[in-house]
C-alpha cells in the first residue's frame, strides 16, 4: 500500500534542491563540508541552480518548483536532500506535478519547512518520504540508537529500522557554521528520554507514521495536501502514529495548533501521538507538556512527549508511511519502522 523509493547504492546521485531557503555566502564553507560528507558516503552529488539563493526563499516559487521537479524526476538522482528548511515552502504545493513525482519515486529527505513537502507527497501519493537530518546537519555524528538518513535510504523495502530514545540531547544553542564549518559533534549536555503525558502505563502501539513540523504542517489541515482521512482509506487501514514537533512556538501557540489539527480530524485514526522535544517557551503555569496534555490527553490513545524528532538534536529518522511500532516502558523507548 506504501511505495518506497529504490534503495540507494554506492555511486547513486544525491540531488540538492532548495525548495525553501538557500545557503548564503558566509555559510558556503559549511555547505562544502556537507557535500563532501555525502561524497565520502559513496554518493555522487548534483546541485540545483538555487542553492546559493538568499532571502526568505532561494528564488521565486516557480523557479523553486522547477528545480525540485527536475531533480526529483531525474532518473540518475535517487535522493533529494535540501540544505535545510526555511519559511515558505508551502507556496510550491499547487505547482508540483504529483503524478510525475510518484511515477518513479525518489527519496525526499529533510525536516523543518521541508516537512511541508514531505507530508503532502506521502498523503497525496502513498510514496514514502524521510523526515530526518537536512544536508547541512549531515556531517554530525548521529548517536546510537538512532540512524542517519543516509543509512535509511539504503534500506531495502521490507527492512525493519529500529531506533530509540537518545540518552542525551543538546539543551541549548546552535553551532556557528561560519566560524566552525567542519563541526561534526553535538555537545550533548542534558539527560534524554521520552515522557508519557496521558497516563503512566506502558505503551505498545502500531500504525502508519505521518507528521512533521507543527508550525508548517498545521497549515495543511483542511486542504487537499493535508487529507489524512484519504490517506487512511487508501494506504493505512492499520491506523496512524502521528508525530509533530514545534520549532519555537510557545506553549499557548502549540495548544492552539494541536487543537486545530484535532478539530480537523488528524487524530481520529491515530493509535498514538509522538510530540518532539522543543525549546519553545513555556508560559507561567502553562508548559509545553501542559499544551500537549490539554489538547490530546483525553483522546484515549498514548501521547508521548520529548521524542527526538525535531529542532533539538539529536534526530530520529522517521519514514512517513512506514508501519511503525512504538514501545515505551520505564526502562526503554523504541520505535521500529517496517518498510512495507
Amino acid at each position: 500500500m506504501i511505495r518506497y523509493p529504490r534503495p540507494l547504492v554506492d555511486g547513486d546521485v544525491v540531488g540538492v534542491a532548495s525548495p525553501s531557503a538557500g545557503v548564503e555566502a558566509r555559510l558556503q564553507a559549511r555547505l562544502a563540508v556537507a557535500l563532501d560528507r555525502v561524497r565520502d558516503l559513496g554518493f555522487g552529488v548534483r546541485t540545483g541552480p538555487l542553492l546559493s539563493g538568499s532571502g526568505v526563499a532561494s528564488g521565486s516559487a516557480e523557479a523553486r518548483a522547477a528545480e525540485l521537479m527536475a531533480l526529483m524526476t531525474d532518473p540518475q538522482v535517487r535522493a533529494v536532500v535540501p540544505p535545510w528548511g526555511g519559511e515558505i515552502a508551502i507556496d510550491l504545493l499547487h505547482r508540483l506535478d504529483w503524478d510525475a513525482l510518484a511515477a518513479d519515486p525518489t527519496w525526499l529527505v529533510g525536516s523543518s519547512d521541508i516537512s511541508t513537502l514531505l507530508l503532502p507527497l506521502t498523503l497525496q501519493t502513498g510514496v514514502a518520504t524521510l523526515h530526518g537530518q537536512n544536508l547541512m546537519d549531515t556531517p554530525y555524528r548521529v548517536p546510537s540508537p538512532m540512524a542517519p538518513w543516509h543509512e535509511v535510504v539504503r534500506a531495502a523495502p521490507g527492512s525493519v529500522i529500529t531506533q530509540g530514545a537518545s540518552e542525551e540531547y543538546r539543551s541549548a544553542g546552535f553551532d556557528d557554521f561560519a566560524a566552525h564549518p567542519d563541526v561534526d559533534e553535538y555537545p550533548m549536555d542534558a539527560p534524554g528520554g521520552w515522557t508519557r503525558l496521558d497516563s503512566s502505563g506502558e505503551v505498545e502501539a502500531v500504525g502508519r507514521l505521518i507528521g512533521g513540523c507543527l508550525e508548517t504542517v498545521s497549515h495543511l489541515a483542511g486542504t487537499p495536501f493535508g487529507d489524512v482521512d484519504r490517506f487512511v482509506r487508501e494506504h493505512a487501514p492499520e491506523g496512524l502514529i502521528v508525530y509533530l514537533e514545534s520549532a519555537e512556538s510557545d506553549a499557548a501557540d502549540v495548544t492552539r495548533r494541536l487543537f486545530g489539527l484535532r478539530y480537523a480530524g488528524w487524530f481520529a485514526h491515530a493509535r498514538a501521538v509522538l510530540i518532539g522535544r522543543t525549546r519553545g517557551r513555556d508560559l507561567p503555569d502553562w508548559s509545553q507538556h501542559d499544551a500537549a496534555r490539554h489538547a490530546l490527553g483525553d483522546l484515549g490513545i498514548p501521547v508521548l512527549a520529548d521524542v527526538d524528532c525535531g529542532h533539538v538534536p539529536p534526530h530520529l529518522s522517521l519514514v512517513n508511511g512506514a508501519l511503525a511500532t512504538v514501545t515505551h516502558t520505564p526502562e526503554r523507548s523504541i520505535l521500529r519502522q517496517a518498510l512495507r
